[in-house]
């Protein structure tokens, strides 16, 4: 019982971390992409600095084939960082969280092409039904603010190449832990630096005290701790588990969203994200244990 619980308990603050992300973003005066650069630089640093203290060098040798996968998977991550920031400016952060988290049916429709995986009756329903949840949000996208509906777009993008680190990390074996962690925020930096210059350029010295907090918060808490957390609780758990825990994100971002920041989500809006969430749920809970 003790060994399990120390992973749930990670997972757990994880989960309840990554769905404060938005409140803190909103208040970094920075572009998107210059904002998921200082969140992969920050990030990167930390976990190096922490190899360092803890004597953990690097590999003398990494796997050929999936070095570049790796570094392909973190650059998805990057620019899934870019479009989810993206979806917290136009819409709000209840909307772009639950548009983002249609990643898991993208992953269950591209398992069939990809893996040859067999998709089964539950997984059809749950993709059937989440897309209909999906359709529920973006109909009703133009009852908020107005611009509601490019942020719900951005946020099935930010879904898009979240589903596609997801996929390519399922080919990825036998690099794992820290260092995978380290490896994707160094290919995040390596898409991420490049962009940030020719889209607008680099304005740290515009920040105010609360911009850098945020920006430290970001990139040291969200991102270097949390993310080791994640990666580190996730070999201890069942899928099954996984999966119930990370629904905490969506729901304490719906939260912070309507009850804190006071922004609005339709009933039928409401809806839709409760059918995403829900039948995703279900198809990961209901499905056989892996053996």
């Amino acid at each position: 019982m003790k060994h399990s619980f120390s992973p749930r308990l990670m997972l757990t603050v994880s989960m309840i971390l990554f769905g404060t992300l938005g409140l803190f973003t909103r208040n970094i005066s920075l572009s998107s992409g210059e904002l998921a650069l200082y969140r992969a630089v920050l990030a990167a640093a930390l976990i190096l600095v922490y190899l360092a203290v803890t004597r953990q060098p690097l590999p003398a040798k990494m796997p050929g084939r999936e070095l570049p996968l790796l570094l392909i998977s973190g650059m998805a991550m990057g620019i899934n960082w870019v479009l989810l920031f993206q979806a917290y400016r136009y819409t709000t952060i209840s909307l772009a969280t639950l548009s983002y988290y249609f990643a898991p049916v993208i992953v269950i429709a591209a398992c069939p092409v990809l893996f040859h995986e067999k998709m089964t009756m539950r997984q059809l329903i749950c993709f059937a039904m989440s897309t209909v949840g999906l359709v529920l949000i973006i109909g009703a996208g133009g009852n908020g603010t107005g611009t509601d509906l490019t942020g719900i777009l951005f946020g099935l993008g930010a879904a898009v190449f979240y589903a596609a680190v997801i996929l390519m990390n399922k080919r990825i074996r036998q690099i794992t832990g820290i260092h995978r962690t380290l490896i994707q925020f160094g290919g995040a930096i390596l898409i991420l630096g490049p962009y940030a210059a020719f889209t607008g350029g680099f304005h740290l010295g515009s920040l105010d005290g609360r911009g850098w907090g945020c920006l430290l918060i970001v990139g040291l808490l969200h991102t270097g701790i949390t993310y080791c957390m994640y990666f580190s609780a996730l070999k201890d758990l069942s899928g099954q588990e996984t999966a119930v825990l990370s629904y905490i994100d969506p729901l304490v971002a719906a939260l912070i969203s309507v009850l804190f920041l006071g922004e609005p989500i339709t009933p039928i809006q409401t809806l839709g994200g409760a059918m995403i969430l829900g039948f995703t749920l279900w198809n990961e809970v209901s499905g056989e244990s892996p053996a």
